[in-house]
């Protein structure tokens, strides 16, 4: 069985590789971008699974799924994602994936959920499916836009990034992180990171 592992962060993306080619009979390719995960599905060899980071260069939201799925003709194609929040992962069931798979699930759990969604099978796991959204008191001061420009800002990426994932102006970005500083009391980008990780926030 040849799985496909795309995720930007070397570290998790080895790891899942990792626990994975420990199974007999699996092996596993890495790639680090959305481009690289295309290149591999249209030159390599078929993938029982491809599992792509929701949150790496060139995915652009869930955009990069569609384009993912069409190019893996039909096999299985999962998200996994250490940010997307239930809203993200249904969205995702129906627009195809065979699954979503968030990055604190433990290596077994992992390991049997890539088994099931090679197979043919849907996977997410209830407990996460199942929460409300709503459930952390922290973020019930800020407005959707502001956790999702939140959101970029733990994700590091530039003030033009967000604006390009979410189809809004640069400069609206700009005022979102203003207003999410003073809501935060953050002195800046790193601060404001730190706090929204710190209090659960992402």
């Amino acid at each position: 069985m040849r799985i496909l592992v795309a995720d930007y962060h070397d570290l998790v993306r080895e790891t899942i590789a990792a626990y994975l080619e420990k199974e007999n009979n699996v092996t596993v390719r890495q790639a680090c971008t959305l481009d690289e995960a295309l290149e591999a599905i249209k030159t390599e060899a078929s993938f029982a699974l491809v599992l792509l980071d929701y949150a790496m260069p060139g995915m652009n939201g869930l955009a990069g799924l569609d384009i993912a799925l069409r190019a893996n003709e039909g096999r299985p194609v999962a998200l996994i994602s250490g940010s997307a929040n239930k809203a993200i992962a249904e969205q995702a069931l129906k627009q195809g994936a065979a699954g979503f798979l968030p990055k604190t699930v433990a290596a077994k759990s992992m390991i049997n959920a890539v088994k099931f969604m090679a197979m043919g099978e849907i996977y997410a796991p209830l407990d996460f499916m199942t929460q409300h959204e709503n459930d952390n008191a922290a973020t019930r001061h800020l407005s959707e836009r502001e956790k999702q420009v939140l959101k970029g800002i733990a994700e590091g990426k530039s003030n033009k990034e967000i604006a390009r994932d979410y189809d809004l102006q640069e400069v609206t970005v700009k005022l979102h992180v203003k207003t999410l500083y003073r809501k935060l009391q953050a002195k800046n980008r790193t601060h404001a990171a730190m706090i929204a990780r710190d209090q659960n926030m992402l």
